[in-house]
């Protein structure tokens, strides 16, 4: 099944890649030919089809992920008192935007089994310390691997927390909740806000953005200012009008916009997000059947269908051996993530090795193979050959 290919004939592989079709390139041409770049139709019509891809009532589409994540720190009031826990397994725009606001971040170690925050961990944090001591919770979909949100809105309800989900891995991913329904990642229920990203390795591609979901009107009002430098038009909300042109600089916000012809193409990509996800699923499957019985670990179960496979993960015991000898083959393995904690910014802080020893355990053994749509079977074949092939020496 796996042949032993020669590199030269096929092209480097990454760990993931973007697919732009002519249906895009058209979706971006035509709104380039309108009348519109920045603040026009698109922008609203994207953000309505992405929240009814997702199950919630709102979205706001800004400028990317980590654009997302600043400002739902700041809707949510996020400052110097505020202290929120998330994963050291994660891109460190999950931490920095407490940081942006002046809060403390507080690590908890991961789950082995998903590489996702740890309920229990967080648990401690929080019965060790005085009610009151903890503003929030961001936990991460790592890799595509939906949070049991159901059981951490039961935990931030007794503390008095929000629950920030970072999404960004996972559009399209779900849980099965207690009732035995489905909930999509984003799409409210439990968390107070989520976000996305649309980077090009990611499901739904816009070159830079992403979005934030939510129900919550009050919400959504206000990342709607806090997007546009803190300005508002609308008359309802000034303090004063002085005519048509009159606008209101009400709180100190951002220029985080996503433009016209980005939502253009996150509107084409959406189209086909259910068959890219499908794709992701069954490239996953094939890994799995692939290194059954063998000495590479992939990481998460499927999750009874729910996982959306951003990444997928395998441990081994020799991940730097595995890395450059993929490398040598023409193959772009990647490592996610190095553990926030770790990173020199975060040490000043205190922290330090041993202090989250699965997560450094975990970074440790990692590495997320090629997984993207347009990954061919016999690419893939090429890749599974030459993983078995270095870790059976």
């Amino acid at each position: 099944m796996f042949p032993n290919i020669l590199k030269a004939e096929f092209a480097a592989i990454h760990y993931g890649k973007q697919h732009i079709t002519d249906e895009d390139i058209a979706a971006v041409a035509t709104t380039l030919r309108s009348d519109y770049l920045t603040q026009g139709p698109k922008i609203a019509e994207f953000e309505s089809a992405f929240a009814e891809y997702v199950g919630a009532k709102y979205a706001v589409a800004v400028a990317n992920g980590t654009a997302a994540l600043h400002l739902c720190t700041l809707a949510l009031g996020v400052n110097e008192g505020s202290k929120v826990i998330t994963t050291p397994i994660t891109f460190a725009a999950s931490a920095n935007c407490v940081r942006y606001c002046g809060g403390q971040v507080v690590f908890a170690d991961i789950d082995p089994e998903t590489a996702t925050l740890d309920i229990d961990k967080v648990r401690d944090w929080l019965s060790e310390a005085p009610k009151g001591t903890y503003a929030g919770i961001i936990p991460v979909d790592f890799a595509g691997y939906a949070v049991n949100l159901e059981a951490f809105r039961s935990l931030a309800d007794e503390y008095g927390l929000w629950i920030i989900e970072d999404a960004c891995h996972a559009p399209g991913g779900f849980f099965t909740d207690s009732q035995g329904i489905r909930q999509h990642c984003g799409n409210g229920t439990f968390a107070d806000l989520a976000i996305f990203s649309f980077h090009p390795v990611k499901h739904i591609a816009c070159g830079e953005g992403g979005a934030i979901t939510t129900n919550s009107k009050e919400l959504y009002e206000k990342l709607l200012m806090l997007r546009t430098h803190g300005i508002t038009k609308d008359p309802a909300l000034m303090h004063e009008n002085h005519g048509g042109w009159y606008m209101e600089m009400q709180e100190l916000g951002y220029n985080y916009r996503l433009t016209d012809f980005q939502a253009a193409l996150g509107l084409s990509q959406l189209k086909r997000a259910d068959e890219g996800l499908a794709r992701r699923r069954e490239i996953a499957k094939r890994y799995d059947e692939a290194f059954a019985n063998t000495k590479v670990l992939p990481l998460t179960p499927p999750q009874d269908g729910g996982h959306a496979y951003h990444l997928y993960v395998i441990q081994v015991a020799d991940r730097k051996g595995l890395y450059d000898y993929l490398r040598s083959k023409n193959i772009f393995a990647q490592v996610h993530y190095i553990p926030t904690h770790l990173m020199p910014y975060y040490q000043q802080f205190g922290y330090k090795n041993g202090d989250f020893p699965l997560a450094e355990s975990y970074y440790r053994q990692c590495l997320s193979l090629p997984m993207y749509p347009t990954l061919t079977h016999e690419e893939q074949d090429y890749v599974i050959s030459q993983t078995k092939s270095f870790c059976s020496q």
